[in-house]
């Protein structure tokens, strides 16, 4: 089960534009609801631990122990150390892609054709690693620290020959994902279209942050027994404040 928003204050609210950037800590006790304010949107996620930031979010740990290649409601996102950096307590899309990554300057000039400032002014084309890269400089963090990032509100599903699909309108306008901290968590992301979209004209989405105060522990009580992996992640993130 999951806490109502209802019984939770809301902190703070900021909309994140197509093409934007943005980087914060999330403190251990807090949600932050991601919403898709137009449908299609995509938002490229890293996580890391705010306390010791070479300490960052594992994508092949999270899948492999919880038996799944597909992120939702009840699912945990796992450090390096085993970890628990932020649960998904709460999901309306109901599948959050881990495999595409993010696209390059010169990739998204392959995709998309020429998109410069000088033309376009504040419409230029941006792409993911330069926008991550942004957001991680301003925690001391470089190239070297750009791992693996999880693709929220996309779906790429997985044929019998072992190729990636993508599939188009996966989520809708309104549907969100909420994630809880029980540690603080430096959140870094973007919103720009998934590498695998097959949309031809650079039109990444807007999305809405939205933080809240949790008010006890029963909201992460789904992802605490959805798996047994899952209680000895938080016991092992709980460690840290004793």
């Amino acid at each position: 089960m999951t806490v109502s928003l209802a019984l939770r204050p809301t902190l703070y609210e900021e909309t994140v534009p197509g093409g934007g950037h943005t980087s914060f800590v999330l403190k251990r006790g807090q949600s932050l609801r991601i919403t898709d304010l137009e449908g299609s949107a995509n938002v490229s996620l890293l996580l890391l631990n705010a306390a010791e930031k070479s300490e960052r979010l594992n994508l092949p740990d999270s899948l492999k122990c919880q038996h799944t290649a597909k992120l939702t409601a009840g699912h945990c996102l796992y450090s390096d150390m085993g970890r628990v950096l932020a649960a998904i307590t709460a999901d309306t899309c109901g599948w959050h892609d881990s495999f595409g990554g993010v696209l390059s300057a010169s990739e998204v000039q392959e995709k998309y054709g020429a998109g410069r400032y000088q033309e376009l002014r504040n419409s230029f084309h941006r792409n993911g690693v330069d926008n991550l890269l942004v957001e991680m400089g301003k925690w001391d963090l470089g190239l070297a620290d750009l791992l693996m990032c999880l693709n929220l509100f996309s779906k790429v599903t997985v044929d019998s020959d072992g190729c990636f699909h993508f599939q188009p309108g996966n989520s809708k306008a309104g549907d969100y994902i909420e994630l809880y901290a029980p540690m603080d968590t430096l959140v870094v992301l973007t919103a720009l279209q998934h590498p695998m979209d097959p949309n031809p004209t650079y039109a990444p989405k807007p999305v809405q942050l939205t933080w809240h105060q949790a008010q006890s522990d029963g909201i992460s009580l789904l992802c605490r027994t959805s798996r047994p992996e899952n209680g000895r992640g938080f016991h092992n993130t709980e460690r840290l404040y004793i």
